[in-house]
C-alpha cells in the first residue's frame, strides 16, 4: 500500500523535474531564447498600445456609461475581448487585428474564383510577396470603413467622451486607428518571422488571456453566484478544455511502408518487409483558422446594425444577438464550411501521393499514384466532417452554456468553448510544438557533432509524418 500511494507523489515530482528541465534547456538555447525574447518584447509593445486612448476621447466617460448599462454584451463583448480590452477604451489599437484577418479571408477567396490571384499562389516567394502586399492594401480599405463606424457608434454616441468632434478630430482619429492596424499587423508579421509562433494568433490570444482575470471576478461578484455554483463552473470549464485538446491533437495514422530495402544502397533500413511509418492526418487540420475567419465575418453584422441606413433591421439586429438562434446557426455552418476550405488549401493529398511514389513508400493494399491519392482523398473527406462538426459545436457552446443559466456573467460564458478557448488551446499547443522543434533540432545537432549518431538517415517518409 505504501508503494502504491507513493507513486502519485513520485509522478508529480517526476513532472515538474521535467517542466524545470525544460525551463532550463530554452535558456541555453540561444537561438530559442532570443525568439521567445523578440515575442515577449513585441507582444509588450502592443499590450502597452492598448492603453494609450485616442487624443480628445475621455476614457474615464466611456467606463461610466460602460458600468451604468450594467457591462458589454453580444459581440462587442467579442470585439473587447479579442482586443484585450482596448475596444471598449477607445484605444488606438481599438480594431485590433481583424481588419488584417477579413482581407486575409476576401484575398483567399478571391484565389477560388479568380485566375489572376490562382497564379500568384502557385508563383512561390514571389507570388507570396505580391499577395501580400494585396493584402495590406486591402486591410487599409477595411479599416477606413470600419474606423468611422466604430467611432460614431462606441465613442462619439458617448455623451461627454469626445470633448470636441470636429472635422479635424473625426480626421485624425480616423488617421491613428488605420496607421494603428497596421502597427499591429507588422507586430504580427515579425512574430512570425523573428520570434515564436503565430504572430497574429498569439496577438489574438494575448487579448482574450488579458481579459480572463475580469471575467472570473465578475462571475465571482454576480449575487447569484455561489462558492459552490463556481467550483462547478470551473469542472465543467477544466472538462471543455480537455475537449478542445482532445480536437486539437485527435489524429488519424494511414499506416505507410517501405518497399525492401536493398543493402547495396546504403540504406540503414530493415531488409525484407521494410519499414513501417504513418502518415498523420489531423482530424483539425485547419487549426483555428476557421473559428477566425468565421468571427471576423460575424463582425460585419454587428458594424451594418449600427449604421443608420440598417437602424432597426430585424436581421441585422438577430445576426449581432451572440445568444440568438439565427447567429448562432450561421456561425455554426460558416466554421463547418471554412473547416473544409482551409482544409482543402493547406493539405494535399496529391503531393502526399507524390511524395511517396518518389521515396518507394506505399500504403498497404493502395496502389502507387492516383489511388493513393484518392484514398487519402477519402480518408481525410471522412475525418474532416466529424471535425469539423465538433469544430461548431465547441465554437456556439458558449451561447449554449449561458442559455441554460450555467454561468451567470456572459463574459465569462464566452470562455466555454466557443472561439477564445479554442484560440487559447490551438495557439499555446502549436506555440509549444515549434518550441519543441527548436529543442530537438539542438539535441540532434549535438549528437552529430559528437558522434553519437553516424549513419543515421532520415525518415522514409520525412516532409509527410513530420518527422
Amino acid at each position: 500500500m505504501r508503494v502504491q500511494a507513493g507513486k502519485p507523489l513520485r509522478c508529480k515530482f517526476r513532472a515538474m523535474k521535467n517542466f524545470f528541465q525544460n525551463i532550463q534547456n530554452i535558456w541555453h538555447h540561444e537561438q530559442l531564447r532570443k525568439k521567445i525574447g523578440v515575442t515577449l518584447g513585441l507582444i509588450l509593445i502592443y499590450r502597452l498600445g492598448s492603453f494609450i486612448v485616442l487624443p480628445g476621447v475621455n476614457s474615464d466617460v466611456l467606463k461610466e456609461s460602460l458600468n451604468s448599462a450594467g457591462g458589454e454584451e453580444g459581440l462587442g463583448a467579442l470585439l473587447s475581448l479579442f482586443t484585450g480590452g482596448a475596444f471598449s477604451r477607445a484605444s488606438i489599437f481599438a480594431l485590433g487585428i481583424m481588419p488584417y484577418i477579413s482581407a486575409s479571408i476576401i484575398i483567399q477567396l478571391l484565389g477560388i474564383a479568380v485566375p489572376a490571384v490562382q497564379k500568384m499562389q502557385t508563383d512561390g516567394e514571389s507570388g507570396r510577396n505580391k499577395l501580400n502586399q494585396w493584402t495590406r492594401f486591402l486591410t487599409i480599405a477595411i479599416t477606413l470603413v470600419q474606423a468611422p463606424g466604430y467611432l460614431a457608434s462606441s465613442v462619439v454616441s458617448v455623451r461627454g467622451a469626445v470633448v470636441d468632434p470636429s472635422a479635424f478630430w473625426w480626421f485624425s482619429a480616423v488617421l491613428i486607428l488605420v496607421a494603428s492596424t497596421l502597427v499591429i499587423m507588422w507586430l504580427g508579421e515579425r512574430i512570425t518571422e523573428r520570434g515564436i509562433g503565430n504572430g497574429i494568433s498569439l496577438l489574438i490570444m494575448i487579448g482574450i488571456i488579458a481579459t480572463f482575470p475580469q471575467s472570473i471576478i465578475q462571475e465571482l461578484n454576480h449575487p447569484n453566484t455561489s462558492l459552490y455554483f463556481f467550483l462547478v463552473e470551473l469542472a465543467i470549464l477544466l472538462v471543455v478544455i480537455g475537449a478542445s485538446v482532445a480536437l486539437v491533437q485527435a489524429l488519424r495514422k494511414v499506416p505507410v511502408q517501405m518497399a525492401k530495402a536493398q543493402a547495396s544502397t546504403g540504406s540503414h533500413l530493415p531488409q525484407g518487409s521494410g519499414a513501417r511509418e504513418f502518415i498523420p492526418m489531423k482530424v483539425n487540420a485547419s487549426g483555428v483558422m476557421p473559428i477566425i475567419f468565421a468571427q471576423a465575418i460575424m463582425f460585419v453584422p454587428l458594424y451594418l446594425s449600427q449604421s443608420e441606413f440598417f437602424e432597426g433591421s430585424a436581421v441585422m439586429s438577430s445576426l449581432s444577438d451572440f445568444n440568438g438562434l439565427a447567429y448562432n446557426i450561421l456561425f455554426f455552418l460558416m466554421i463547418v464550411i471554412f473547416t473544409y476550405f482551409y482544409t482543402a488549401i493547406t493539405v494535399n493529398p496529391g503531393q502526399m501521393a507524390d511524395d511517396l511514389k518518389r521515396q518507394s513508400a506505399f500504403i498497404p493494399g493502395i496502389k502507387p499514384g492516383h489511388p493513393t491519392k484518392q484514398y487519402l482523398e477519402t480518408v481525410l473527406s471522412n475525418i474532416t466532417l466529424p471535425g469539423a462538426v465538433f469544430l461548431g459545436l465547441l465554437a456556439i457552446l458558449p451561447a449554449v452554456v449561458y442559455g441554460l443559466g450555467l454561468t451567470n456573467a456572459q463574459g465569462f460564458a464566452i470562455y466555454f468553448g466557443g472561439t477564445s478557448l479554442l484560440i487559447m488551446v490551438g495557439v499555446i499547443l502549436d506555440t509549444l510544438q515549434q518550441i519543441e522543434v527548436h529543442l530537438l533540432e539542438r539535441k540532434y545537432q549535438s549528437f552529430l557533432s559528437s558522434g553519437k549518431m553516424r549513419g543515421r538517415t532520415n525518415s522514409p517518409v520525412g516532409g509527410i509524418n513530420g518527422i
